[in-house]
């Protein structure tokens, strides 16, 4: 599907079926609510599959892999050949989300959508639309046809997913230099200024840090990218890995399929995604708040409530494999737990 027939199929989710997983927990033998955001996600699960019983035995972390050419600007702690080396650590099963979602029994397919070089390895998707992108201090990062493209990359893998039979997508990235872009997304598309949404990344200075912010402000203010319009913002101030993510979760939405969000890379994918399609919020379940200063005005402004508060920053889907975890565990308790009346016990009520 193109991007006007994947905004057209997106459906919203099934609230009575969120209303029977609610009911279930309230009838098996635990305290009312003791499971806390944990259940709220499971019956968001139950409204997204449509059914009181949702499975996630099935399921997969895609991880958009590309460059951005602001790192000219002295944005980062190390240079763009890192993307690639990582890139192929996934090819190889060894990068720390690839070792973290094989634990767990989840699938992991690396993709190259915009690296500056070609890389090696028989696991890697290869979807570039471009060597990277221009540094967007100077000039759009992207042009409109790009993004649009890579917006329907992340579709088209959406759709991939869910003809190979996953139950629930994960969505994760690489690129040095990619929390300058999200901030800058994330500036344009809520009205903050740059130095509210702009954080340390791996660990820069507070020169660096300096560098960073003046950067974003540069580019905004050389663009004007127009919030109302998340594809202008895209082609001028985002990431190609950004733009995959937001087709994933548009594309996701789509098929039916539960996306769990990462950090803030990932947040600001999918203020694009909603902003494009408002619909797809009903498919969203938020993992943790990221480090990052934009990670909380993100999620605010999605609606959002994470049940990870972790100070986790690492990105590349770790979070959102991390709350796969949780949502193992709290799955379990729900199907396997036996209801009030089987074993004798008075019903919970609430109180008044």
């Amino acid at each position: 599907m193109d991007l006007r027939q994947t905004i057209t199929a997106v459906r919203p989710v099934c609230e009575d079926s969120r209303a029977a997983v609610r009911r279930r927990f309230s009838d098996i033998a635990i305290p009312l609510g003791s499971l806390g955001l944990l259940q709220e996600a499971v019956a968001q699960l139950g409204a997204i599959q449509r059914t009181v019983r949702p499975l996630i035995e099935r399921r997969v972390v895609v991880i958009f892999c590309a460059d951005n050419g602001v790192v000219a600007q002295g944005v980062t702690q190390c240079g763009q050949e890192i993307t690639a080396t990582v890139a192929e650590n996934m090819d190889r099963g060894q990068s720390t989300v690839c070792l973290m979602a094989r634990h767990i029994g989840m699938d992991s397919l690396p993709v190259d959508i915009g690296i500056v070089r070609d890389v090696q390895g028989a696991r890697i998707i290869r979807r570039k639309i471009r060597y990277g992108t221009a540094d967007m201090t100077k000039e759009p990062a992207m042009t409109r046809e790009e993004a649009v493209r890579a917006l329907e990359t992340g579709i088209a893998l959406a759709g991939h997913c869910a003809a190979q039979g996953y139950q629930l997508v994960c969505g994760g990235e690489m690129g040095i230099g990619n929390t300058t872009s999200s901030a800058a997304v994330a500036a344009a598309l809520t009205g903050a200024a740059a130095v509210d949404v702009t954080g340390r990344g791996a660990g820069l200075s507070s020169a660096g840090l300096m560098r960073k912010v003046r950067a974003v402000e540069a580019a905004l203010s050389l663009h004007r990218p127009d919030p109302g319009d998340p594809i202008d913002v895209l082609h001028k101030v985002g990431g190609l890995d950004i733009a995959g993510l937001a087709g994933l979760y548009l594309g996701a939405a789509a098929c039916g399929l539960p996306v769990v969000l990462d950090g803030v890379i990932s947040c600001a994918a999918a203020l694009i995604a909603v902003r494009l399609c408002p619909a797809v919020h009903g498919y969203l379940i938020a993992a943790h708040q990221s480090a990052e200063p934009a990670g909380r005005l993100l999620l605010e402004t999605l609606g959002c409530t994470p049940f990870i508060s972790a100070g986790m920053r690492l990105g590349e889907g770790t979070g959102a494999v991390a709350a796969v975890a949780l949502l193992d565990l709290v799955l379990a308790a729900y199907n396997g737990m036996p209801r009030f009346d089987e074993v004798g016990i008075e019903p919970y009520r609430p109180l008044s």
